[in-house]
């Protein structure tokens, strides 16, 4: 089970790497989707999925760039799984569903899949495409898949080269709220 502390040296000892095909690295796409949620007044819960949506990346043991070669490797899945314990379902869930929130946006919003990086494009195609429309009304029914297009929303956003967000110290306490949170309501 990962703590805080863990979570923030992986963002920090491995973030630096190379964002799939993007023009920023794990650590500053994670950063700015953070950021985007802050400002959009999102909670503390929110945000700390933001920030940790795409650290399945750097759990994972597929090496670099797997979605070049092919290869789904299920980032939200893991990512969902590990956050679940220290979290909850207010932020793993989220995480576990922002691809299927991609998904569910290509689906359901015309002018959605237009605005994908080439990065993305490719990832959903190995993510099994578009949902049919049983499958997206399906999804949208699903507890926190609204807050899954939220954090899409930001997730494609955040990938600007050279952006200046706030330093991950400052998103520790967003992350330490929503771990208190889960452990209150048990």
């Amino acid at each position: 089970m990962p703590d805080i502390d863990r979570l923030i040296a992986v963002l920090t000892d491995k973030g630096g790497a190379q964002y799939g095909g993007e023009a920023v690295s794990q650590r500053e796409h994670a950063l700015q989707s953070a950021w985007l949620a802050e400002k959009a007044g999102a909670s503390a819960a929110l945000i700390a999925a933001s920030l940790l949506h795409d650290v399945g990346h750097l759990l994972h043991h597929l090496g670099d760039n797997p979605a070049e070669r092919g290869v789904d490797d299920r980032h939200e899945a893991i990512a969902g799984k590990q956050l679940r314990a220290l979290f909850g379902a207010a932020v793993a869930e989220p995480v576990r569903l922002h691809v299927d929130a991609k998904r569910w946006l290509c689906a359901t919003d015309p002018g959605y899949a237009a605005t994908l990086s080439p990065a993305s494009v490719r990832s959903l195609a190995l993510q099994g495409g578009p949902f049919a429309p049983a499958e997206a009304d399906a999804f949208i029914a699903i507890p926190f898949a609204a807050d899954a297009v939220r954090l899409r929303r930001w997730d494609d956003e955040a990938k600007i080269a050279g952006l200046e967000t706030p330093p991950l110290a400052h998103f520790r306490r967003y992350l330490a709220e929503a771990a208190g949170a889960a452990a209150a309501a048990g």
